[in-house]
């Protein structure tokens, strides 16, 4: 069961139909009580105007065996009196049900001596004080259903119950029937339809949602065939197809290409990352490894600085890897507070040429990777300043900005971004490079970022470069004096 509807379409298909089922019965379980009562008080309606037709004849003192109305073939008359005495019934009525007399014969009719007592004694104090008078009819009717067997076929009735006030036999009650069979016939020809009816009905839903569930989601079909496709043939390159619709479905195909594509070229970095990270191992390895097999072979000709060298160089790279690898893995700075002119104190410390113009500014962060930030731009500065380096931290607005400036030639204004790729070095720093790798601007801005800052690169106003560290200043820090 569970695979039978695992589907949105067959689940759509089968919810829809459940809720039109639900709506058709509801809508005919009230049509037919509609019916049924209309057409039940339209009878009762015929059975009111018959009883009071026959107690208007009685109110005009018709005798009984003079009322119009007990000739009727299709309407069953009862009269009876107070007491539930059957006085008068229609002539072909054999048996009754539901009007409180079942007797269908009357008792034989009094003399007038014996009403005119009867006019005399207690019943006629009790009629004097009911509302009606002699003659009058009460106006309503109570209304009864019941059967009635008229000349051996029973049907079902429905009775209308009219008191009249007769000037010589007291109060009476005239009990008139009106048939039901069309009630019956109607009602039972409507359920009969909505039983025929409502399934072929739900049967058209169920079609009509399965076809247009189909078509709507044909298309994340056609999405899904084509990502296992991509993934099975792991081509980047490819794409969904992307419906010509302004749906949810075109916009699903849209967010799922922009995701291939950005999948596609974070790939592509990963890969160019590899290979530039392997052919930037294997120079200093394959130097390293000359080295030894030479010292190996004639130990007098052991070069140990240059050993040395590489494999202080093949430290430091894979260090930067390292770090790299933690900032692309989404590693968070700590929480902690970090004071960025002294930061810039010591690492401008030791070094030739520089010169740290700070005043008091507050980040937070980790105070290892901002040192390294300012350590990178350094070394990078002191490989193209021809004199002077200067250091400067200022706050501007909500920011504490960094910068380091050389008095070199500067970066071109067309590099100025590119020179933040990793193992990009341009043809200037190759030649004058001291075993750097090309990832210090890198790492420098990768930190930056990790820490919801910016790094820039710019010109200097004495001509050379100028980087733009710009970092949020804690909260505690705006606004403090200058140091």
């Amino acid at each position: 069961m569970s695979r039978l509807f695992g589907s949105v379409r067959s689940r759509a298909t089968l919810g829809a139909t459940l809720v039109v089922a639900v709506a058709l019965v509801a809508a005919g379980t009230a049509l037919l009580l509609s019916l049924r009562a209309n057409l039940t008080g339209e009878a009762g309606t015929r059975a009111e105007r018959s009883a009071q037709a026959v107690a208007s004849e009685l109110a005009a003192r018709t005798p009984l065996d003079k009322l119009s109305g007990l000739d009727a073939e299709d309407t069953p008359v009862q009269i009876v009196d107070e007491d539930g005495v059957l006085l008068a019934a229609s002539e072909d009525l054999e048996r009754i049900s539901g009007t409180g007399a079942s007797e269908v014969t009357p008792e034989p009719a009094r003399s007038d001596d014996d009403d005119r007592d009867d006019d005399q004694d207690d019943d006629r104090d009790d009629r004097d004080d009911d509302s009606l008078g002699p003659g009058e009819i009460a106006p309503g009717a109570s209304y009864t259903n019941g059967t009635a067997t008229i000349d051996g076929d029973t049907e079902d009735y429905r009775f209308a119950a009219v008191e009249v006030e007769t000037p010589d036999r007291g109060r009476l009650t005239v009990h008139a029937g009106a048939p039901l069979a069309a009630e019956h016939s109607a009602v039972g020809t409507a359920l009969t339809a909505m039983l025929i009816g409502f399934p072929l009905l739900l049967g058209v839903v169920a079609a009509v949602t399965w076809l247009v569930t189909g078509r709507a989601l044909r298309p994340v079909e056609g999405i899904r065939r084509e990502m296992a496709a991509i993934t099975a043939s792991e081509d980047l390159r490819r794409r969904v197809p992307e419906p010509a619709t302004h749906d949810e479905i075109a916009r699903l195909a849209r967010t799922t290409n922009a995701t291939l594509a950005a999948l596609e070229t974070s790939v592509e970095r990963q890969r160019a990352f590899v290979a530039d990270a392997s052919h930037e191992l294997r120079s200093p390895i394959a130097s390293l490894r000359t080295q030894l097999e030479v010292a190996a072979a004639h130990p007098e000709l052991l070069d140990l600085e240059g050993a040395v060298e590489d494999t202080v160089r093949l430290q430091n790279l894979a260090a930067d890897l390292l770090l790299l690898a933690r900032l692309d893995a989404g590693e968070r700075p700590a929480g902690t507070r970090v004071e960025l002119a002294a930061l810039a104190r010591e690492a401008a410390e030791g070094r030739q040429g520089v010169t740290v113009e700070a005043e008091r500014a507050e980040t937070a962060g980790s105070r290892g990777q901002l040192a390294r930030v300012l350590a990178n731009l350094l070394d990078n500065a002191e490989r193209h300043a021809r004199e002077r380096i200067t250091v400067t931290v200022r706050r501007e607005g909500g920011e504490a900005v960094v910068g380091v400036a050389d008095d070199g030639e500067g970066v071109a204004e067309a590099d100025r971004e590119r020179i933040f790729e990793r193992f990009v070095r341009l043809d200037a720093a190759r030649s004058r490079d001291d075993g750097g790798a090309g990832l210090g601007l890198a790492i420098a801005r990768d930190v930056a970022v990790r820490h919801g800052g910016t790094l820039t690169a710019g010109a200097a106003p004495a001509g050379g470069a100028l980087f733009e560290l710009r970092l949020p200043l804690a909260g505690a820090d705006r606004g403090t004096p200058r140091v």
